[in-house]
């Protein structure tokens, strides 16, 4: 029974010191050997690999390709115009072992990235206007600086794969005062089409009451022609009476004028003689 225990012990023993002594990196990952705390040896990529015990051990790091979102930074374009730019970059870690070397992990790696990029993006674009920057240069501007902090980043074992801009946008006082410029802008078109309106309306107006005058006053003279072209036939008619029955012509308009003149309450002051009355006598 002893002899069971002791064999189990050392299997167990074994077993322990086995694992000890290999470990496996995934595909997603590389890993590098520390012995006392130092590095050792070449990165190791996926499989089976095998170290000291109790003496070396493993950090792994990540293989895939990582992204780091930085926060928004303000800088200054050529025409200085101040902008706030939030970009993103790509990256790997290329070297492992020279990774740790320098910065230990992500997190280290991540403050170099931002460093290196900020400062090469803001270097980059304070060489362009804010029209080239949002519009026309954009590419450009993230290959000069994709291809600068990248080789500045080598020395730290990281290889930049892309670095791009994801928005633009004006500092929160330059927004409030382009807002109040634009609506200074409106307001103005505004009052310059009310006052275009009104010039136009008082021109409408000023013709409509031309026309209105112009045809008003040939209706004037229409009816004035009508009128005198009436009066004349009718003076015609009553010239051609006269000449036929002088005295019926007499009578006939001598009762017209009792019909006009000899009204309700009509008074008349004549004297019996009058040639007025002669019909009546």
């Amino acid at each position: 029974m002893r002899t069971i225990q002791i064999a189990l012990a050392a299997i167990v023993v074994g077993v322990f010191l086995l694992l000890q002594c290999v470990f496996v990196v995934d595909q997603t990952e590389r890993a590098i050997l520390l012995q006392l705390g130092k590095p050792v040896g070449e990165d190791f990529g996926p499989g089976l690999n095998f170290k000291l015990p109790f003496v070396q051990n493993v950090i792994f790091f990540d293989a895939r390709v990582l992204e780091y979102d930085s926060p928004a930074a303000e800088i200054i374009t050529q025409d200085k115009k101040n902008m706030v730019v939030d970009n993103y970059s790509r990256w790997v870690i290329e070297n492992p072992l020279l990774f740790y070397r320098t910065v230990r992990n992500i997190q280290g790696g991540l403050s170099r990235i931002d460093d290196i990029v900020y400062s090469q993006l803001r270097e980059a674009l304070g060489r362009y206007t804010l029209t080239e920057i949002v519009a026309i240069e954009r590419s450009t501007i993230m290959e000069e600086v994709t291809a600068k902090a990248n080789s500045l980043l080598r020395d730290y074992g990281i290889r930049v794969i892309d670095v791009r801009i994801k928005r633009t946008d004006l500092p929160k006082e330059n927004q409030m005062a382009i807002y109040g410029r634009m609506q200074a802008e409106r307001e103005r078109q505004a009052k310059q089409y009310r006052s275009e309106g009104r010039e136009e309306a008082a021109k409408i107006t000023t013709m409509a009451d031309r026309q209105r005058a112009v045809i008003l006053a040939d209706a004037r003279r229409a009816a004035e022609s009508a009128r005198g072209e009436g009066e004349a036939a009718a003076t015609a008619i009553y010239a051609q009476a006269l000449t036929q029955d002088p005295e019926f012509y007499e009578f006939v308009r001598t009762m017209d004028a009792y019909k006009k003149t000899m009204k309700d309450q009509t008074q008349f002051v004549l004297t019996p003689e009058s040639e007025f009355f002669k019909f009546l006598q």
